[in-house]
């Protein structure tokens, strides 16, 4: 191998330890929490890691229909977690998917007009959206640091221990740590919890021992899709709030290097994001979005040639088609995934409250966006029983916190802003937006 093919190879292997946590994170919390069994879990693994590979190189890939050309490496989104853990535990697992198909054909149809539909989703509904999901992953993350729901050891000692003694870990790293060993803290925090398991008795490897070193993904592994209204509502919203958070991404890496991006580069990204979604509900794998973690990796690498994330996305591919490698990961006790889940589903709710950052909080209208949003979301999530005598056709939009919650900021934006506008032909809180 030539020197600068190892160099590109060894680039592309840091782009991909750079997400590589986040990759294997979300299907290990979404496929616990639905109680896939070890071979399902290892399947969930895998083709995830494999997807991730794949919605990188259409990303990268610039032609005339999809594909930004930029240095961008994709990964699951972290806002679907939650959504999709509440839609499998009450419509089941082909329900996730169905939502997922039908949120990439949204999101492909809408890419060329997406900028006009912004000025609905500002930071004051995109925060109080995020804020939300957050908030109601946190029942997950208790649940699995006391051993996961219907575990005979429930809340046991030694469960807490191991699942405080994670998250300790975790935040002696951020503290103590710099660069990358900071960055993969998580990572780090969940192998040391699963071998002080191992030491304890609470780890089978069984599941690595008869996982296969081969696999392809198999389209609807999980069965035919099935499509309901609410979920797919619930996952569009999902899909908007990534397409926002996707468009700094582009920017900033546009200004990275050096390129100016016109609305088409943006629509063009905006489909290879919408066609992820797809193959990924057909694949039975995960929603797709620009990784964020990985603009950092760029500018503080000077690398900026697409070459090194056409590498990482190769990269990805291979670890996706080696079950033996995802089987490992199958193996963490509940409570040790429950230690870091306080953590990363504690940063979506702080993530929400930092893109909140950007409003002006001396706007009533921008308090009571925010407040009626996140207090209708939380109450429909703390008393989901509140609407329970509505009728079929309104309960659609209001048996789930994420989405009545949703729908709450952005109806509530239009009230004290977009109607107001058309009136003034200004929109004082979304001048620094749309400047």
């Amino acid at each position: 191998m030539k020197t600068s093919s190892i160099k590109t190879f060894s680039l592309g292997i840091q782009h991909v330890l750079a997400m590589y946590a986040g990759a294997i994170i979300v299907p290990l919390i979404v496929g616990s929490s639905l109680g896939l069994n070890p071979a399902q879990l290892t399947y969930l693994v895998s083709i995830d890691i494999f997807m991730c590979g794949i919605a990188t190189l259409l990303q990268v890939w610039r032609n005339k229909f999809f594909g930004i050309g930029l240095p961008v490496v994709l990964g699951c989104t972290f806002t679907a977690v939650g959504p999709m853990i509440a839609i499998g535990a009450e419509y089941g697992i082909t329900t996730i998917y169905g939502s997922i198909i039908a949120s990439g054909l949204f999101v492909i149809l809408v890419a060329g007009i997406f900028g006009r539909l912004v000025r609905f989703f500002p930071p004051v509904v995109t925060g109080s959206v995020v804020t939300i999901i957050g908030i109601t992953l946190i029942p997950v993350a208790m649940n699995n640091m006391a051993g996961g729901q219907g575990s005979e050891d429930f809340g046991s000692v030694p469960n807490l221990i191991l699942a405080f003694g994670v998250l300790t870990f975790i935040i002696l790293l951020n503290r103590f740590t710099k660069g990358f060993i900071r960055a993969i803290s998580i990572l780090i925090g969940i192998v040391a919890g699963t071998l002080t398991a191992a030491a304890m008795g609470k780890v089978n490897m069984q599941a690595v021992n008869e996982a296969s070193w081969f696999q392809i993904g198999q389209p609807f592994y999980f069965g035919i899709p099935t499509f309901e209204l609410t979920p797919i509502l619930t996952m569009i919203l999902v899909a908007i709030v990534s397409m926002v958070e996707s468009t700094g991404v582009y920017l900033a890496l546009g200004d990275i290097t050096k390129r100016d991006l016109e609305k088409e580069d943006l629509a063009k990204g905006y489909r290879a994001e919408g066609i992820a979604y797809l193959l990924g509900g057909i694949f039975n794998a995960f929603p797709y979005t620009a990784f964020s973690q990985n603009v950092g990796l760029v500018q503080l690498s000077g690398i900026k040639k697409n070459n090194v994330i056409f590498t990482a996305g190769g990269i990805l591919v291979v670890l996706g088609i080696v079950p033996k490698i995802a089987a490992f990961t199958t193996v963490i006790p509940e409570p040790v995934l429950g230690g870091a889940m306080v953590a990363m589903f504690g940063m979506v709710m702080a993530y929400g409250i930092k893109m909140l950052s950007q409003v002006d909080f001396n706007s009533q209208g921008n308090l009571l966006i925010i407040a009626c949003s996140v207090g209708i979301g939380l109450g429909v999530t703390a008393v989901p029983d509140v609407f329970v005598n509505l009728p079929e056709s309104v309960k659609i939009l209001t048996n789930s916190g994420i989405v009545i919650g949703s729908l709450t900021a952005i109806i509530l934006n239009i009230v004290f802003y977009i109607i107001p506008s058309r009136k003034s032909q200004t929109i004082p809180v979304l001048k620094e937006k749309h400047s």
